[in-house]
């Protein structure tokens, strides 16, 4: 075979005259006759066109030449000249190689699907089981540059900001405070289990005890939790933790990786982040993760509620933090029919919520829906939500929790489906005076909003120390010093600063229903650590498959990952997970309870 000079792609009117070998696929082949063929070769940097030719390529290339087909894998070495007629389509377009000789390096089986055919494209299921075909497609090629990109550009940012790459392990023990466990039987210590990672959390604060100072890593990380379009079960983050910081140093260090990230990466230079608060997000926007790049905000309309006679209105602000909140969806009064109102309703049920009340304002005045209850406040309602001509308003009358809920999901799907939402925007900011805790009443227990080592604010410690554990609203009330960045609506890294107090950690630990013994069995080398002057430390871990996701302006994970699985947790390339031989388990001290089916 021929050694490879140049790179597909790579080709220009510079390289006219010169000689050069091109290794890759048949892209796509045009035969005129024997005396004239086109090929299009294509490898990771693109495509180049071989043309065989009678009176430069030799006969028996060009009779070669036209027997090619889809994928078949050559090496060309010819001379590269200005082509007659240019095309501006491709990069190459200017220039053609026409062959003096030819190696067929492989010829391709029958194709299950052209990767070059991107309007012909097969189900998910059929690219993952040939996955080896969909890669070669140059929409995978370029999302796979991004990622390494992104991987290196990180790396380059972090070091140069002082921090330490380091690995953790991915035998852990198991602490089963998040997602499930993935687990792995212990050959050589009978009966016992070791954990794939969820996270490596524990692992980089015993990295910030022992004197680390900042640490990095792009990590594997594992939760057996049922896949979607933007989770998988195992996935790739990227790691960060900071010993002697506060959460402005860690906010400031992410912020300025971020913005190198998308510069150097997409060549998008972007304004610093803004910042709100946990509960003027939730206020605003009805999720911890607004996506600020249009309106539809919620607003607070109970006072006026209050003065309807209005059942819905009236008895959702009976009950216990009982609101009524509205969303002005401009313009919308006639795009917004009876028929799609009526689908909101439904779609606003699966999260609590018992109906969606709505009304138009045409002509300075309310029309539809319960436009007959809300007389008294029209005045208050156009003033309080700016309304327009033709605009529509949809209510949500419940618990906060409910409304919040509700009209948060809401407003995406009416963005989504009026297409209000800018393309080619980039909305960053900052959530952060997060909740420490949230109380479940069905459980009687407190949950971790974060997760359990996360700090209370500098200035909430000793409350919190302080509180009494039946103190619900109290509890509740307590601020962590919790931080997540956004991006158009997608939480892209989460992170806090951690504990670093044992009396902090005891209480928190306590509040989660563990006690002193189940802590100690779950936790004790970090509670351990804790104890040997443990530094004030923080971090952050972004989602480096989310990342890309969105750099690549792809919604779908598995997109973004060369071997996904499947949303059934499967690996359709290489068939796994699999069974096992008997021998396999008996040495792992372990016997299968499972039925299979006898087909098996």
């Amino acid at each position: 075979m021929a050694t490879r000079t140049h790179y597909c792609g790579s080709l220009t009117a510079a390289n006219v005259g010169e000689t050069v070998t091109l290794n890759g696929w048949v892209n796509a082949y045009r035969a005129h006759g024997q005396a004239l063929v086109f090929v299009d070769l294509r490898d990771r940097a693109g495509i180049a066109q071989a043309t065989f030719e009678q009176g430069s390529t030799p006969d028996p290339i060009i009779e070669a030449g036209s027997k090619l087909r889809n994928e078949d894998c050559v090496a060309v070495t010819g001379t590269v000249r200005k082509r007659e007629k240019p095309n501006p389509k491709i990069p190459t377009g200017e220039v053609e190689l026409v062959v003096q000789s030819m190696t067929v390096l492989s010829k391709t089986a029958r194709l299950p699907f052209v990767p070059s055919d991107e309007s012909n494209l097969p189900d998910e299921e059929t690219r993952l089981k040939f996955r080896y075909l969909d890669l070669r497609r140059p929409r995978m090629q370029e999302i796979l540059r991004i990622r390494h990109r992104v991987a290196k550009v990180t790396r380059d940012y972090f070091d140069a900001n002082g921090f330490l790459e380091v690995e953790t392990p991915m035998l852990c023990r198991s602490t089963p405070e998040g997602a499930r466990d993935f687990l792995v039987p212990s050959r050589l210590q009978e009966g016992m289990w070791y954990a794939l990672p969820q996270s490596p959390q524990l692992f980089k604060q015993i990295l910030m005890i022992a004197g680390t100072d900042r640490y990095l890593q792009i990590v594997k990380c594992f939760r057996d939790e049922d896949p979607r379009f933007d989770r998988q079960a195992e996935f790739t983050q990227i790691d960060l933790e900071m010993a002697f910081v506060d959460r402005e140093i860690v906010m400031q260090t992410m912020e300025g990786f971020a913005k190198t990230l998308w510069k150097q990466v997409l060549g998008v230079d972007l304004a610093d982040f803004p910042r709100m608060t946990y509960r003027e997000a939730m206020d605003r926007y009805g999720i911890d993760r607004p996506d600020t790049r249009y309106g539809l905000e919620l607003v607070d309309v109970s006072e006026l509620a209050k003065q309807t006679e209005f059942g819905v209105f009236t008895s959702a602000l009976d009950k216990r933090r009982g609101v009524v909140k509205a969303i002005r969806v401009p313009g919308a009064a006639e795009k917004l029919t009876r028929k799609i109102l009526d689908g909101y309703g439904t779609f606003v049920q699966q999260f609590g919520a018992g109906g969606l009340p709505f009304v138009k304002y045409v002509n300075g005045a309310f029309e539809g829906g319960v436009a007959k209850f809300l007389a008294p406040i029209a005045e208050g309602l156009v003033a309080a939500l700016g309304l327009e001509n033709d605009d529509a308003v949809v209510f949500g009358a419940d618990t906060y929790a409910v409304v919040t809920k509700a009209l948060g999901e809401l407003r995406q799907k009416i963005a989504k489906d009026l297409d209000i939402i800018p393309k080619g925007a980039w909305n960053f900011l900052w959530v952060y005076d997060f909740p420490m805790f949230e109380y479940d009443a069905e459980t009687g227990r407190y949950y971790s909003l974060h997760h359990p080592f996360t700090a209370p604010t500098q200035a909430e410690t000793e409350r919190f120390l302080a509180a009494d554990p039946a103190d619900v609203d109290t509890i509740e009330s307590i601020v962590s010093d919790g931080y997540d960045m956004i991006c158009n609506g997608s939480e892209i890294g989460g992170g806090s600063i951690r504990i670093h107090r044992q009396d902090v950690q005891k209480k928190v630990f306590s509040l989660l229903g563990l006690t002193e013994e189940q802590a100690k069995l779950k936790f004790s080398f970090l509670l351990e650590a804790l104890s040997f002057g443990a530094p004030p430390h923080g971090g952050i871990a972004f989602g480096l498959d989310r990342l890309v996701m969105h750099m690549a302006g792809t919604e779908n994970i598995r997109e973004v990952i060369a071997f996904p699985k499947t949303m059934t947790g499967q690996d359709l390339m290489c068939e796994a997970p699999n069974l096992v031989d008997e021998e396999q388990l008996k040495e792992l001290h372990v016997k299968s309870t499972a039925r299979l089916p006898a087909s098996v």
